[in-house]
C-alpha cells in the first residue's frame, strides 16, 4: 500500500485554504438524486470518498460531469432505481444515505451494509426506526439493506440517541413524504444545516436544522440548484492542532469560526495564540503547550473526529492530560501507534490518560482509520527525523490535498506510491 514519508521537526508556517466539508459532501451527493433537474455542487472536496460516491451515481445512471476538481454537475433524471452493491459501497459509511434518498425518489432502495472506519459500534437502528415511521418496510438479507414503501407519510419521530446519520437519512426520505414530519432529539451538526440548505434550494421545506427539532413539510417535486458546500471544520481543526504541535504560525483560510469554538477554546487553554478575523483563523505558538482534559460530545461540544489529532498534541504537551471519548468506544486504536513513537498513554475504558513527553521518536506506524491517520501525521510532523505512515488510503478518504497543503506550509511530507513501496521490499 502507499505510505507517507515525513521528515519532521519543521515549524509549519504560511497560509492554508480549507476545502469543502467531507461530512456534508458525502450526504449531499446522494441527496442530489432527489432532484428532477440538474444540480451543480461547488466546493466539493476531491477525496476518495466523494470520488467513490460519484462512481456509484454513475453506475445508477445519474450522469455527473466534473467541471473543475471541486465542482461537479449531476443529472439524475435518467435514473430508474437506487442500488449500491457491496463492490460499490464498501469502504465508506455514507453509502447508507442512498437509502433515504432512494426512498424519497423511488419509494425504494437497495444498498449494501455500509463500511467505513472501524471506530466502534455504529448501528443503523435509528435510521430504520425513522424509515418505518414514514411507512417503509425494511429488510436486511445477506448484507443488503432493502427499503420499500407504497406511500411515504409524514410522522413524528423521536430519536433514542442523537444520530447525525439518522437525522440526515430521515430528512432525505421525508422531503417528498405526504404531510409533516417532525424529527425530535435531532443532531445539530453544521453539516446537517448544510444538507437542509441544499434540500431547500431544491424546493424542499425543511425548518429547524441546527436545533434538536426539525420540521419537514413534504413537497411533490424538487427542482435543481447550485450549492456550495460549507468549509470542513474537521480539516480546519486538524491544521490548527498541527500548527500548535509544530510550534508554528499558520493562517487558516475559508473557515467558519463559530463551528470551531470548542477547538479554539481548548487550544487557548493549552496556551496557543488564536486570532479570528472574518473567515480566517491564525494559530501561533512558539513554546511547548500545556496539557488539558478533553471530553468529546455531540455538537457544539468537542468533536470526536478531532479527538485523535488532539491526543498527538497532548502527547508532547507539558503535564498530564486526559481524553474522554463519549461517542465511539473504538476510537483509541491509534494509541498503540503513538506509544511506538514514545508517547506515554494509558487507556482505562473510555478515558485515555496522557503524560506529556518533551519529544516523540520517529518510526514507522500504521493508520488504522481516517482520523487516527491524521493524528499520526501530526505526531510525525512534530518529531525530528524520518517517520513513515502506512495504510494512508484511510487519510486520503477525508483530507483534500493534504500532501500539497502541508508542503505549502513547509512540512516535509511525500506520498510514496505503491509501485515504489514494492521496489523497496
Amino acid at each position: 500500500m502507499n505510505k507517507f514519508v515525513i521528515q519532521g521537526g519543521k515549524k509549519l508556517k504560511g497560509e492554508v485554504e480549507i476545502s469543502g466539508f467531507k461530512n456534508a459532501a458525502v450526504a449531499i451527493l446522494p441527496a442530489s438524486i432527489l432532484a428532477e433537474e440538474p444540480t451543480v455542487i461547488e466546493n466539493l472536496p476531491d477525496i476518495s470518498d466523494t470520488r467513490t460516491l460519484l462512481s456509484i451515481l454513475e453506475n445508477m445512471d445519474a450522469e455527473n460531469t466534473r467541471i473543475t476538481s471541486n465542482k461537479v454537475r449531476i443529472e439524475p433524471n435518467k435514473m430508474k432505481e437506487c442500488k449500491a452493491d457491496h463492490e460499490m459501497g464498501r469502504g465508506l459509511r455514507a453509502s447508507y444515505y442512498f437509502l433515504g434518498a432512494g426512498l424519497g425518489r423511488f419509494h425504494k432502495a437497495k444498498v449494501a451494509y455500509p463500511g467505513g472506519c472501524h471506530i466502534g459500534t455504529r448501528p443503523i437502528d435509528q435510521h430504520i426506526k425513522g424509515f418505518e415511521a414514514l411507512g417503509a418496510k425494511v429488510k436486511i438479507e445477506q448484507g443488503i439493506i432493502s427499503v420499500q414503501a407504497r406511500e411515504l407519510k409524514g410522522a413524528k419521530i423521536y430519536l433514542d440517541v442523537v444520530s447525525v446519520g439518522a437525522t440526515i437519512n430521515i430528512m432525505l426520505a421525508a422531503v417528498k413524504a405526504k404531510g409533516e414530519t417532525i424529527i425530535e432529539n435531532a443532531a445539530k451538526e453544521p453539516h446537517i444545516v448544510d444538507v437542509a440548505n441544499f434540500l431547500n434550494a431544491l424546493g424542499a421545506k425543511v425548518k429547524g436544522a441546527g436545533t434538536d427539532t426539525i420540521k419537514i413539510e413534504g413537497v411533490k417535486t424538487l427542482g435543481g440548484c447550485e450549492h456550495a458546500i460549507i468549509p470542513d471544520q474537521i480539516e480546519a481543526g486538524t491544521y490548527m492542532i498541527a500548527a500548535a504541535a509544530t510550534r508554528g504560525d499558520v493562517l487558516i483560510k475559508n473557515v467558519i469560526p463559530k463551528h470551531l469554538e470548542s477547538v479554539t477554546a481548548k487550544l487557548r487553554e493549552m496556551n496557543v495564540s488564536i486570532e479570528e478575523n472574518g473567515d480566517e483563523i491564525r494559530v501561533k505558538t512558539s513554546r511547548r503547550t500545556k496539557c488539558a482534559d478533553v471530553k468529546t460530545l455531540v455538537y457544539p461540544g468537542f468533536p470526536t473526529d478531532l479527538q485523535q489529532p488532539m491526543s498527538s498534541l497532548l502527547a508532547i504537551s507539558e503535564g498530564t492530560g486526559s481524553i474522554t471519548e463519549n461517542i465511539f468506544e473504538g476510537r483509541f486504536k491509534h494509541v498503540e501507534q503513538l506509544k511506538r513513537m514514545g508517547a506515554v498513554i494509558r487507556v482505562e475504558g473510555k478515558v485515555a490518560i496522557i503524560e506529556g513527553v518533551k519529544k516523540l521518536s520517529p518510526t514507522t506506524v500504521i493508520a488504522s482509520d481516517l482520523r487516527a491517520g491524521a493524528a499520526l501525521v501530526i505526531a510525525a510532523l512534530s518529531t525530528k527525523g524520518q517517520s513513515e505512515i502506512r495504510e494512508v488510503q484511510h487519510i486520503l478518504r477525508g483530507y483534500d490535498g493534504i500532501e500539497e497543503k502541508l508542503q505549502s506550509l513547509g512540512g516535509k511530507i511525500e506520498l510514496v506510491k505503491e509501485q515504489e513501496v514494492e521496489k523497496e521490499v
